[in-house]
C-alpha cells in the first residue's frame, strides 16, 4: 500500500477544505495517508524532514509546487526518483493543465493512486532561483502583479482583468534575447517574452502550446506587440496558442536563454520578481518527477 503525506495550505479557504476532505477520502481507499498543513516555507522543510518515507502529495497550484521543488532543491534533495503527487488547487493550475492532470480535486485523487511518474525538466536561473513551469517577462509579469489585489474577488478572472490595465499602461521593454549564445532578439521593444517548460499561464492561456516538459528543451517566445491594436490582438490569440504564428511573435527552443537590457519585471510560476537589467535561464533536463495519470 502506499504511504501518503498529504501538505495542505493553512490558509485554505472552506471551498479548498472540502475538496481536500473529499480527495483525501479517495486517496484513503487504496493507500495510508498522512495530513499535515503548512504555514510557510519553513513549516514545509520540517515536514519534508519528518515525513518517514512518505511520498509527498501536493494540494496546491503552481506556486505550490513551486515552493516543493525550490525548497527541496535548495536541500539537495530533489530527485526523479521522488515523484511528487498533486491535487490541483490552485487559481490557474498550468502545471497539471499541461501534465494532464484531472483538476477536479476528486477525479485527480483517483488519477494520482492509479498514476505513474514522469520525469520533468527544470528551470534554473543564475540567481538560484528555479522555474517549474514558466517565467514570462514583462506585459505578463505587469499583468500578474496588478491581478494579485483581486485574486481572493475574482479567481482566475483576476489575470484577464489585470492583463487588462497592463495593457493599457506599458509600452514595452527594451530587451536583448539570446539562445545558446545566439541573439535572437536585439533592437525592437518587446511586450514579452516566454522561458517555458509547461505550455500555459494565466489558467490556460496558451504562450508555448509546443512546449514539452520533459524535452530537455526550453520553449522561448518573444512578442514585440507593442502597439495598442497588436497588444489586443496578442492578447486574444494567445489564449488558444494561435499568437505563435502572428508576424509580430518569435518561437525558438533551446537549452539556455540569457534577457538583458532595460530593467523588466519577471514572474516566475506566478511568483513575482523585482525588476532586473539581466537574467540566465538554464534547463536541468529530468530533474525531478510528478505523478500523472496513466496513459
Amino acid at each position: 500500500m502506499k504511504r501518503l503525506l498529504v501538505v495542505t495550505n493553512a490558509a485554505a479557504g472552506t471551498a479548498d477544505e472540502q475538496s481536500i476532505a473529499a480527495a483525501v477520502a479517495v486517496l484513503r481507499g487504496g493507500a495510508d495517508v498522512r495530513v499535515e498543513e503548512c504555514a510557510d516555507p519553513a513549516g514545509l522543510a520540517s515536514l519534508l524532514a519528518d515525513r518517514e518515507g512518505r511520498q509527498v502529495v501536493l494540494a496546491g497550484g503552481d506556486g505550490s509546487v513551486h515552493l516543493l521543488v525550490e525548497t527541496l532543491y535548495g536541500r539537495g534533495h530533489l530527485s526523479a526518483d521522488d515523484p511528487v503527487g498533486l491535487l490541483p488547487l490552485g487559481t490557474g493550475n498550468d502545471l497539471a493543465r499541461t501534465l494532464g492532470i484531472p483538476l477536479d480535486a476528486e477525479e485527480a485523487a483517483a488519477a494520482l493512486l492509479a498514476g505513474q511518474p514522469r520525469p520533468l525538466d527544470l528551470i534554473v536561473d543564475d540567481a538560484g532561483g528555479i522555474v517549474v513551469n514558466v517565467v514570462h517577462l514583462g506585459i505578463g509579469a505587469e499583468a500578474a502583479e496588478q491581478a494579485s489585489a483581486l485574486k481572493d474577488k475574482l479567481g482566475k478572472a483576476a489575470y484577464a482583468v489585470g492583463s487588462a490595465v497592463a495593457g493599457v499602461r506599458e509600452q514595452g521593454w527594451t530587451v536583448r534575447v539570446d539562445v545558446d549564445g545566439t541573439v535572437v532578439h536585439a533592437g525592437e521593444p518587446v511586450l514579452m517574452v516566454g522561458v517555458c517548460n509547461g505550455r500555459t499561464i494565466g489558467g490556460g492561456a496558451e504562450i508555448a502550446p509546443d512546449a514539452e516538459p520533459d524535452d530537455g528543451l526550453l520553449d522561448v517566445v518573444v512578442a514585440t506587440s507593442t502597439g495598442p491594436l497588436a497588444r489586443l490582438g496578442f492578447g486574444v490569440a494567445m489564449r488558444s496558442g494561435d499568437h505563435v504564428d502572428r508576424d509580430d511573435v518569435q518561437t525558438f527552443r533551446g537549452r539556455r536563454v540569457t534577457v538583458s537590457g532595460e530593467a523588466f519585471p519577471a514572474n516566475a510560476d506566478g511568483e513575482l520578481h523585482d525588476p532586473v537589467e539581466a537574467r540566465t535561464w538554464t534547463v536541468l533536463p529530468r530533474a525531478w518527477s510528478l505523478v500523472v495519470p496513466a496513459p
